[in-house]
Order: C-alpha cells, then sequence, then structure tokens
C-alpha cells in the first residue's frame, strides 16, 4: 500500500484541527510540504505540525515529483485556478467547500480532471461522518417508509469579525454570504440522503445591515425522485436552532447538521434515539476514504460531480441562473 504525500494550498483556521492532522495520522498519509500566501504563515504551520517542506506558491509544489496530491484549504475565489493548475499536473486534488464561486466554475473543473484522467475530490466530509452514514442507513432500509419532505432550520447570530468584512461575507471571495460558507453543507447532506435536487425557489434579503450580503433566505426545493424539501436561515437572529427533519410515510428523523446531538427517530412503533461519537478530526473519514481511493482500496462519496450539483442548487438560489 503506497503511502500518499500531500501538498497543502493554504493554512487557516480549517487546517488546523478539522482537516490539516488529518493528512498526517490516517493510514497511509503524511503531510510532506505546505504554501500558503503569506509564507511565514506556512513556515509556522510547518514547525507546529512537523511538515518536512514550505513553498513559495503552489507552482513550484506543484513541480516537487515527491509530492503526489494536493489539497486546495483556500478562500472559494481561488478553487477553480489553483484546481485547474493541479489538473493539468496529473496531481489529484482534495478541495475544500464550497467547490467554487460558480456552478459554471465547476464545471470548467471537473472537464479539467476529466481531460487528465486525473481524481479529484471536494470537501463534504458529511459523507463520512457516522452520524449521517447512520441517517441514510435508516432512510435506506426504509425505517420511515417512503420520504415525502425534509425542513431544514438553521438560526444564529452574527459575530464580530462578519461585522469587520470577514472574507465569508464577500461575495467576490465567499460567492455570497454566510449561507454560502454553512448552508452547502446542509445542501450536500440533502443530497447525499434524498437524491439530485432537480428544481429550487427562494427569497433573501439583508435585514439587519451588517454586511453586504444577505443575512435571511428561504428556499423550497423539488427532487428528482418527487420528494420536497423547504429551508429558512438567519444569520442575524438572537435565538440558534440547528434542525434537520425528514418526513416519511411511516415516521420521521430529525437531527442536527453541525451539533452533535442525538438522532430522534419516531415511527407508529415508538421513538428510537441514536448517539454515534464524532471524531476529533471531523474530516478524517472522508480524507481516509480519499487517500484508500487513490490506493484502489475504498471510493470516495464526495466528488466534484456530487459538489457541483450543489453549487447548482445555490446558483438558483442566488438567481445566478435560469
Amino acid at each position: 500500500m503506497k503511502t500518499i504525500r500531500w501538498g497543502m494550498v493554504g493554512c487557516g483556521d480549517v487546517t488546523e484541527k478539522k482537516s490539516g492532522p488529518c493528512f498526517y495520522k490516517a493510514r497511509n498519509s503524511a503531510l510532506h510540504a505546505v504554501t500558503n500566501r503569506t509564507k511565514a504563515k506556512a513556515e509556522n504551520y510547518a514547525l507546529r505540525h512537523n511538515v518536512p517542506k514550505v513553498y513559495d506558491n503552489i507552482t513550484n509544489m506543484l513541480e516537487d515529483p515527491e509530492i503526489d496530491a494536493i489539497y486546495i484549504a483556500t478562500p472559494p475565489d481561488s478553487h477553480k485556478d489553483y484546481s485547474i493548475m493541479c489538473a493539468k499536473a496529473t496531481k489529484p486534488c482534495y478541495i475544500e467547500k464550497p467547490l467554487a464561486l460558480y456552478y459554471s466554475d465547476c464545471i470548467d473543473m471537473i472537464k479539467a480532471f476529466e481531460a487528465t484522467n486525473t481524481k479529484a475530490f471536494a470537501a463534504y466530509y458529511r459523507r463520512r461522518l457516522p452520524r449521517f452514514m447512520k441517517v441514510k442507513e435508516l432512510l435506506d432500509n426504509g425505517d420511515i417508509g417512503e420520504v415525502r419532505f425534509a425542513h431544514v432550520s438553521y438560526y444564529r447570530p452574527v459575530v464580530d469579525r462578519e461585522k469587520n468584512g470577514y472574507w465569508h461575507v464577500q461575495p467576490k471571495i465567499s460567492g455570497g454570504g454566510i449561507f454560502m460558507d454553512i448552508a452547502v453543507h446542509q445542501l450536500d447532506v440533502l443530497d447525499f440522503l434524498m437524491g439530485k435536487i432537480s428544481d429550487v425557489k427562494s427569497i433573501y434579503s439583508n435585514q439587519a445591515g451588517y454586511y453586504e450580503p444577505e443575512d435571511i433566505l428561504n428556499c423550497c426545493f423539488s427532487f428528482e425522485n418527487g420528494a420536497q424539501a423547504g429551508g429558512d436561515w438567519c444569520f442575524s437572529s438572537g435565538i440558534r436552532k440547528d434542525c434537520i427533519e425528514i418526513v416519511g410515510s411511516l415516521g420521521r428523523i430529525t437531527f442536527e447538521c453541525f451539533g452533535r446531538g442525538s438522532i430522534i427517530m419516531e415511527t407508529v412503533n415508538g421513538t428510537s434515539e441514536f448517539i454515534l461519537e464524532t471524531p476529533e478530526h471531523i474530516q478524517m473519514g472522508l480524507i481516509q476514504s480519499i487517500i484508500d481511493e487513490l490506493n484502489g482500496e475504498d471510493t470516495c462519496p464526495s466528488t466534484l460531480v456530487s459538489a457541483t450539483r450543489t453549487a447548482w442548487v445555490c446558483d438558483r438560489v442566488y438567481g445566478n441562473m435560469p
């Protein structure tokens, strides 16, 4: 079994615990090099995480024959360009979410990797978290019958760094507002659990005026299999709520997307509660599946194709396409 040697582009918050350590803790994997727009930040990261090499830029990193694959952990506005560079260098790539600013960018990325027959994956890691795999098992087993509809609710207050212009609320960098950072996980979960979304309707506005993009959205979705869903998001609320409810012909399942609470299933036969642990490094399961796929031992469930479906939904939410 080959050890996959990774180069990491970007050393932001997500790489400290959620993802970065996975590349040197997973089986048959090593974090071989890092680069960052600010080289001193990359050097600091390398020192703290025992990474052997630091590069000035991704171009130099891609020229290193000792690097087998690339992790792109930069803001979304650079994902397209960096990933296409990886595709041309035939380096398999793991790309943070959201995949890119727009659906059309994602299509260009898919074409680039197909042209060089190179694998690429997206960081929708809930597809390999035990909690969400359990929900999928319950649905696939028909425990709540045929799925009729789902509802997503997510409310939370504004945080100080957003008021000060954090990149997540700069549409030219992030692709939208907090919705593009938070809701894409929930949309991908719906895709994973219920199938492809085929139609989208939305309304949104900026009520509180803390930053440029929207802070409240309401959406409704139709799925190819006939199921429906609705969602409401508010990022300037005085209360917090995180809930996904899936209703079927025989019952319902409720669970949190970002919290670690119980999965509750209610049917005519009674109520069941499932408590599953979340790994210390939340991306570990998905990253391990990528490493194993590169070694011919597994299949990663989060691909550019699946992530592009979520990008299509986001473009429809924002009215960027007919």
